[in-house]
């Protein structure tokens, strides 16, 4: 039986190809799965120029009001930020929010980035994140595939005003850092964690590997995902 339909939102860099390990998983189970390429990240040719973050948050509330039931929203690595403006905008609509390594953030992101775009630095993404479980074939994928991140998702603001978002069901798969570390990192104020203290509804759960899970640890993160969507199942799936 069908649960909740589920988005999946990937982080800086991807498409919705990010998502496919995870997704077939989620479709073969029988839910009703879309993955999201954010604006300017269809391909390295896109026209960047004139994306902001409301664009991202756009894109993700018209996924979320498409679907004829609320929704469970994954949103990955910094697309918690642009997902928690989106659970702003419909809270209404989303029945629960997974972070995968990521966190509700609050923007701007980097109010000085000044270019027009951010390629992938690898030799500064590998220094940060946690690389555990992932391929040298995932890695090489992800090198050729990324698309440069609009620079205004990065500096833009957008104001949250809607109270009922910390309501919502709101998961923190925690992958890359343990728990325990990210919740002392709350604490220091960073963007990407500010939304933290809102929620009123917040589970944390350990998953350790990778920054990217859906390819380190595809099924697992799947089996999360499709767990918090039967936790929220409409009455009478």
């Amino acid at each position: 039986m069908p649960d909740s339909p589920i988005i999946l939102v990937p982080g800086f860099w991807l498409g919705a190809w990010a998502w496919d390990d995870v997704a077939g998983i989620l479709r073969a189970e029988g839910r009703d799965v879309t993955a999201l390429t954010l604006p300017g990240l269809e391909s390295v040719d896109a026209d960047r120029s004139g994306i902001g973050l409301a664009d991202h948050v756009d894109a993700i509330v018209r996924a979320i009001e498409a679907t004829d039931e609320p929704v469970v929203l994954a949103l990955h690595s910094a697309t918690g930020i642009s997902g928690y403006a989106a659970t702003d905008r419909v809270p209404d609509r989303i029945a629960a929010v997974i972070y995968v390594d990521s966190a509700p953030g609050r923007s701007p992101l980097d109010p000085g980035f000044a270019a027009a775009e951010k390629p992938l630095d690898w030799a500064d993404v590998a220094a940060e994140e946690n690389l555990d479980g992932l391929t040298d074939d995932q890695i090489a994928t992800f090198r050729a595939r990324a698309v440069p991140v609009p620079g205004g998702v990065l500096r833009d603001t957008v104001e949250l005003t809607n109270d009922a978002r910390r309501d919502i069901p709101s998961t923190i798969l925690c992958t890359g850092f343990p728990s325990d570390q990210v919740k002392k990192a709350v604490a220091n104020g960073d963007a990407w964690l500010a939304g933290v203290p809102e929620l009123r509804n917040l589970t944390w759960i350990d998953l350790p590997t990778s920054h990217w899970p859906m390819w380190s640890r595809p099924a697992d993160t799947a089996r999360v995902i499709g767990e918090v969507a039967a936790k929220v199942a409409p009455v009478g799936r």
